[in-house]
């Protein structure tokens, strides 16, 4: 197995670069805002659908939403003391509903080719995805929390398996119950013999992609930081939303 890329350079994160480069570089600014909208878009459409909205309504409110975001230049206004992206989308979409929803204006706001993406996003996952979760009878706060939670999680195990299939390492998927809380995985010696290994060796792998996953893992939360400092904070309150559902 070769060895793995380290983590990217704090200062070169999404949120810090929204954060930091509003000012001198807005076009830079407004393309890592929108790879963390179409990352994390799902929580927000969760949230709302817990609100009460109905899928159509929902789906409406969470483009317009992120149209109106990505249009504004409000970057300009924002400092690196803001803190979470996490916490950020969510007071902005709350402030959303109350100012826009009430008034009527339903009409999408444009956004261009991200705002296409997204609606063929939330019409392949939005309400089935949704509805896999309809048997909580959780918040929308929590649904939220949860949902961006395993968005997240998500987006590690995506980032492993394409480093996987880059070096054309088959050996992913055998793996990848290992490395994710949602899995349960196989016996060790069952796995092991699917990859033509003894347990000692299967396990000594196994170390190795726990490595990475616990790399890849802090390199997405800091994605969604301002500062190093709150990576420890943001990993150990995603956790608890896991430990929660």
């Amino acid at each position: 197995m070769t060895s793995a890329p380290p983590p990217r350079e704090f200062a070169t994160t999404r949120w810090s670069l929204v954060l930091r480069a509003g000012e001198t570089d807005p076009e830079q600014s407004r393309v890592a805002l929108e790879q963390l909208c179409h990352d994390y878009w799902y929580p927000l459409y969760a949230y709302v659908r817990r609100k009460g909205h109905s899928p159509e309504d929902a789906s409406d409110l969470t483009q317009e939403f992120f149209a109106k975001l990505l249009a504004n230049n409000f970057v300009q206004g924002l400092v690196p003391e803001i803190g979470r992206f996490r916490s950020f989308l969510l007071t902005a979409l709350n402030r959303f509903l109350i100012n826009e929803w009430q008034k009527g204006r339903r009409q999408k706001r444009g956004g261009g080719a991200f705002i296409e993406s997204l609606d063929r996003l939330i019409a392949g996952r939005g309400e089935a995805g949704y509805l896999a979760e309809a048997a909580h009878d959780d918040t929308p706060e929590r649904i939220f929390q949860r949902s961006w939670a395993e968005t997240l999680l998500a987006r590690v195990l995506e980032r492993m398996s394409g480093e996987c299939e880059e070096r054309a390492d088959g050996r992913f998927a055998v793996l990848k119950p290992f490395l994710s809380a949602g899995e349960d995985p196989p016996a060790l010696a069952v796995a092991a013999v699917r990859l033509g290994l003894t347990v000692p060796a299967f396990k000594s792998l196994l170390h190795r992609f726990r490595q990475r996953y616990r790399e890849l893992l802090l390199d997405e939360v800091s994605q969604t930081v301002g500062s190093p400092g709150e990576v420890a904070d943001e990993l150990r309150g995603l956790q608890q939303s896991l430990r929660e559902s």
